[in-house]
């Protein structure tokens, strides 16, 4: 299978996990730990998304080959939507967020949970909260997002198919 294919897949895949951390795990058990597992795999689903449609282009040469470094890959990927007409600066916000979150519980010397919410907190002190609220619009988002990465991906489908 083709690579754009897996990770197409593979995006579908973690939005759904994400989707039941939020709406079934994190409703019964109200731990606030699964609101940052639940970041972390909107995170995922939304970058493996965004590396469908570069391994999608660079089956097709359109683009050279790319580092593994996110930024670089990430403005590489906003030139080539440009080009199916997808601009929405909120897909570009939702996939600066999702990252700023992911980065920085990695860097993050202090994390704790405060009444819904998990917070993390860098090395100034400054604040990030999740709480249930924000990521069901992050999730919301991210599925549209990926839907949306699915069309530009599935154009030529049919040359893939094997008989």
């Amino acid at each position: 299978m083709e690579k754009f294919l897996e990770l197409r897949h593979e995006a579908k895949k973690k939005i759904g996990v994400a989707d039941h951390i939020l709406l079934t795990s994190y409703t019964l058990l109200h731990d606030t730990k699964l609101l940052l597992s639940a970041a972390n795999t909107i995170y995922k689903a939304l970058e493996a998304s965004m590396n469908s449609v570069l391994e999608y282009e660079r089956l097709f040469k359109r683009i050279p080959p790319l580092s593994v470094e996110f930024e670089s890959r990430f403005i590489v990927f906003k030139k080539v939507l440009s080009k199916y007409g997808v601009n929405k600066k909120s897909y570009f916000e939702l996939l600066r967020n999702m990252r700023e979150i992911h980065v920085s519980h990695q860097k993050s010397p202090v994390e704790f949970r405060r009444k819904d919410k998990f917070v993390i907190a860098n090395e100034d002190y400054q604040l990030k909260t999740l709480d249930l609220k924000i990521l069901k619009n992050y999730l919301f988002e991210a599925k549209v997002f990926i839907e949306e990465m699915s069309k530009v991906t599935s154009t030529n489908d049919g040359i893939f198919r094997r008989s």
